[in-house]
C-alpha cells in the first residue's frame, strides 16, 4: 500500500526517482569502464585474484552475475534514499508522528493545489466552513470581523484597546494542522473563583490571551500578532482581521430605537439597519489583497447582522467583493436566530445582505434543503423551546439581477442549527467547478 502510493501521479516522486535512477547507471557504467581500462593488462593471481573473482561473483554463470548485482544495488539505494527522506522529514510530521511520510507529502502537494478561497464572516458558522475547506486546499483566507464586545474579547477590547480576538481565536484553531488538540488549548477558559467574580484570569479564554500577547510581542501591531500566530500554530492558510482597528457595531430597530454594541443587537428582534464606527476606518491590506487573487470569495455562513455585515460594511472590503473577478457565494445560515433574523426566510437574509451592499454582490446563493435534526436540552430530552426553526425556502428575492440557486443537503445531522462542514465544503466545491464551468460556456459562445 506505502509503495503505491509512493507512485500515486501527482506527488511528484517518480519523475525524480527516474532521474536519480539514471544517473546511478550511468556511474555504474562509468566504474565499470575505469575498472576495465585497469585491469585490462593486470592478472591478478593469489588472495588478490580469489578476492576479485569473489567480487566480481566469477563463481555464479555469466547470466546471473549482473542480474544478482543490479537488484542488491537496486534495494540498497531504495533503502538509503528512503531513511534519508525519513531523516529530512521526519520534522515535517511532528503533529502526528505516526502519519505515514507519504501520506503527508501526498496531502501537502494536494492541498497547494486546491483553490485560492477567500471566507468572509465570523463567529461559529466561518470556523465550520474552514474545517471543511481545509480538507481541499490549503490556500484559504478567513477575514474575521472585529466588532465583538462581549465575554473575553470585550474584556481585552477594554483593558489593552485591541480588536475582538474571539472569532479570530476559532479560526485559527479550525485552520490549525493538530485541530483538535489545539482546538482544545486555544478554546480553554479559565474558571471563576470560588466567589464567582471574574478576576484576573478567569473567564478569559487561552486563545484570546495568546493574541493579546503576540500583539504585545509584535510592539502592538494587531496584524502582526496574527501573523505570527498563524505561523507558530501552522494553520492551513491565514486567518486576518478585518482591519486593525476596533469596530463598535450600531442598529437601527424597526421602531425606530437604536442598540449599539454586538453583544446587544445579537439578541435585538426587529432590526432594521445596522453600521458601523468608525466610518473611516482602514481596511486589511492583506485581506484586500487575498480578494483580489480569489479564485472564489465565500460570505458566511454565521450571524447576518453581528458577524458578516461588519465586514462588509468597511467600505475597501465591500468594493473589493464587488469588484472581485472571482464568483462570489452567500452561504445562507441553515436555522433562523433567535432575536436577530427571526422569522427570516431565505429570500430575507439575501435582501438584507443586498440592502446593506450592492445587488450586484452576490453572484450564487446556496441553502439547505433538508431538515436537520430537532434541537436538545442538556438531558438528552427533545424540547419545543429548542427546536430549531429552519430557514424556509422562499424564492427569487425582491431584487435584480437574482443570484444563481443551489440547493443541497448541508446541515449538521445531529445539530440542524448548524451545517455539516465535509458536507458545506463539497458543496461550495462543487458550486466553484459548476460555476467556473459556465463561464467557460459563456466565454467560448461569446468569442
Amino acid at each position: 500500500m506505502n509503495l503505491r502510493r509512493w507512485l500515486t501521479p501527482g506527488i511528484g516522486i517518480k519523475r525524480w526517482l527516474v532521474v536519480v535512477f539514471a544517473g546511478l547507471l550511468l556511474l555504474s557504467v562509468a566504474f565499470a569502464h575505469f575498472l576495465r581500462q585497469i585491469t585490462r593488462d593486470f592478472e591478478p593471481s593469489g588472495l588478490v585474484g580469489s578476492f576479485l573473482d569473489l567480487l566480481t561473483l566469477q563463481f555464479l554463470p555469466y547470466e546471473f552475475r549482473g542480474l544478482i548485482a543490479g537488484s542488491v544495488g537496486v534495494a540498497l539505494v531504495v533503502f538509503g534514499a528512503y531513511r534519508t527522506m525519513n531523516v529530512l522529514t521526519g520534522p515535517l510530521r511532528a503533529p502526528d508522528p505516526d502519519q505515514p511520510l507519504v501520506e503527508l507529502i501526498y496531502q501537502k502537494r494536494f492541498l497547494a493545489r486546491g483553490p485560492r478561497i477567500v471566507a468572509i464572516g465570523g463567529g461559529t458558522g466561518l470556523a465550520t466552513l474552514l474545517r471543511g475547506l481545509k480538507e481541499h486546499t490549503s490556500n484559504l483566507t478567513a477575514i474575521v470581523t472585529v466588532a465583538d464586545d462581549g465575554g473575553s474579547s470585550g474584556v481585552l477590547r477594554e483593558e489593552l484597546g485591541i480588536p475582538a480576538v474571539g472569532d479570530i481565536r476559532n479560526c485559527i484553531a479550525a485552520l490549525a494542522d493538530a485541530e483538535p488538540l489545539m482546538s482544545e488549548v486555544l478554546q480553554y477558559r479559565f474558571p471563576e473563583n470560588p466567589g464567582g467574580a471574574t478576576q484576573g484570569l478567569a473567564g478569559h479564554a487561552l486563545g484570546n490571551l495568546l493574541i493579546a500577547a503576540m500583539t504585545a510581542v509584535e510592539g502592538g501591531d494587531f496584524e502582526d500578532g496574527i501573523r505570527l500566530m498563524n505561523r507558530i500554530l501552522a494553520v492551513r492558510g491565514q486567518v486576518l482581521p478585518v482591519s486593525p482597528t476596533p469596530l463598535t457595531l450600531h442598529a437601527r430597530l424597526a421602531d425606530g430605537s437604536l442598540v449599539d454594541g454586538q453583544s446587544h443587537i445579537m439578541r435585538t428582534s426587529g432590526i432594521d439597519r445596522v453600521w458601523i464606527t468608525p466610518e473611516d476606518v482602514r481596511a486589511s491590506e492583506d485581506a484586500l489583497v487575498a480578494i483580489a487573487e480569489a479564485d472564489l470569495v465565500v460570505l458566511g455562513p454565521g450571524s447576518l447582522f453581528t458577524s458578516l455585515l461588519p465586514s462588509l460594511l468597511i467600505p475597501a472590503i465591500r468594493n473589493a467583493v464587488q469588484n472581485s473577478a472571482a464568483p462570489r457565494i452567500f452561504v445562507c445560515n441553515v436555522a433562523t436566530q433567535e432575536g436577530e433574523t427571526t422569522g427570516f426566510d431565505l429570500a430575507a437574509h439575501v435582501e438584507a445582505l443586498v440592502a446593506h451592499t450592492s445587488p450586484a454582490l452576490v453572484d450564487i446563493v446556496l441553502a439547505n434543503n433538508h431538515p436537520g435534526s430537532p434541537g436538545t436540552v442538556p438531558g438528552g430530552m427533545v424540547s419545543d423551546e429548542t427546536r430549531p426553526e429552519g430557514v424556509r425556502l422562499r424564492w427569487p428575492p425582491s431584487f435584480a439581477p437574482v443570484p444563481r440557486l443551489i440547493l443541497d443537503d448541508i446541515v449538521d445531522a445531529r445539530d440542524a442549527h448548524h451545517h455539516d462542514p465535509v458536507r458545506l465544503a463539497a458543496a461550495i466545491i462543487g458550486a466553484l467547478d459548476g460555476e467556473v464551468g459556465i463561464r467557460r460556456r459563456t466565454a467560448s459562445r461569446t468569442a
